[in-house]
């Protein structure tokens, strides 16, 4: 009874811990959209000297991403308490570890954002920790339920060793688009293409300033969705379509999709009052597209030639 019931707040415990996480992502990128990164000043924990601060849109964004962020982490020390005492998964703890360390350095960013001013480089770390500490805690939540199986000891697939590392290339290569997307927005490019899909009515623009960094980030974005692609029609060639590697790998294509066309659509409502909303839809697609690659890296260690499991893989969406 008591090892359900430990069992029981391990789950509970991690899913509040990705859930925030990912809340954190979202209220990351509101922060940015709305330019309330100093809505507090140049104080930090505090807002502006105080404890509770004055109302303001801007310091209400950043001061409230700020309280998202100390209630998460106090959840995710819980869990990871919890997990180093009774979890038998030695994945558990590198996956709670992972995201302790992340969720740290993204909070000491934050922190360093605020009290001296920090270049665009630098500030597009912040989203990319955000991203991988979302990315673990996934991670550990998956443990806790019917997809943990498959990644403990795979789902019966067998892939080839030249695919298992264009997953892991692909899944490295989305965070250097993801690392690229978030410097577009604090670097203050966003408006270095108008028009889509064309950038300024060409194909290929004047590759300089801001217009050169934009359509870098839009070329890295085609390439994924590219090289994704490929590798779902691949992969539909060796793994069944009730594996957990097939369903995690069209979601893949799924998503890449939609984030490329999110993406347009930011270009497009550019001067409108959509313009948040299309802002934030991509930082929520790109957010599970990575998550998504993530698991799909994880789940492809165990499909080694010739490893067969005798294991009914779940049904991913």
């Amino acid at each position: 009874m008591l090892r359900m019931n430990i069992q029981r707040w391990l789950k509970r415990l991690s899913f509040a811990s990705m859930a925030g996480m990912f809340l954190i992502l979202l209220m990351g990128a509101l922060v940015t959209k709305t330019e309330s990164g100093r809505g507090c000043g140049d104080d930090w924990p505090l807002c502006n000297g105080k404890f509770v601060p004055a109302y303001t849109i801007e310091s209400l964004i950043e001061y409230s991403h700020r309280f998202v962020v100390g209630v998460v982490g106090m959840i995710l020390l819980a869990t990871t308490i919890l997990v180093l005492l009774y979890s038998k998964r030695k994945d558990a703890i590198w996956y709670v570890g992972g995201a302790m360390v992340f969720t740290v350095l993204q909070a000491i960013l934050g922190a360093m954002a605020v009290v001296w001013p920090q270049s665009g480089p630098v500030l597009a770390l912040h989203f990319g920790f955000s991203l991988l500490s979302f990315a673990f805690t996934m991670l550990l939540y998956l443990v806790y339920t019917k997809f943990g199986e498959a990644m403990h000891r795979g789902d019966g697939t067998r892939l080839t060793k030249g695919v298992r590392i264009a997953i892991w290339g692909i899944l490295i290569y989305s965070y250097v688009v993801v690392y690229l997307g978030a410097y577009v927005r604090h670097s203050q490019s966003t408006g270095g293409c108008i028009g889509w899909p064309l950038c300024n009515g060409q194909v290929i623009p004047e590759l300089s300033g801001a217009t050169g960094i934009v359509f870098m980030h839009r070329v890295a974005a085609a390439v994924l969705g590219i090289a994704i692609l490929v590798l779902f029609l691949v992969i539909r060639m060796q793994a069944h379509t009730d594996s957990a590697i097939y369903r995690a790998t069209r979601l893949s294509l799924v998503l890449i999709i939609l984030q490329i066309l999110s993406g347009g659509f930011v270009t497009l409502a550019m001067g409108y009052d959509i313009y948040l909303l299309a802002s934030m839809l991509h930082a929520l697609l790109i957010s599970c597209l990575f998550g998504i690659l993530c698991y799909l890296g994880i789940t492809s260690l165990h499909a080694a030639e010739g490893k067969v499991q005798a294991y009914a893989a779940p049904r991913l969406p």
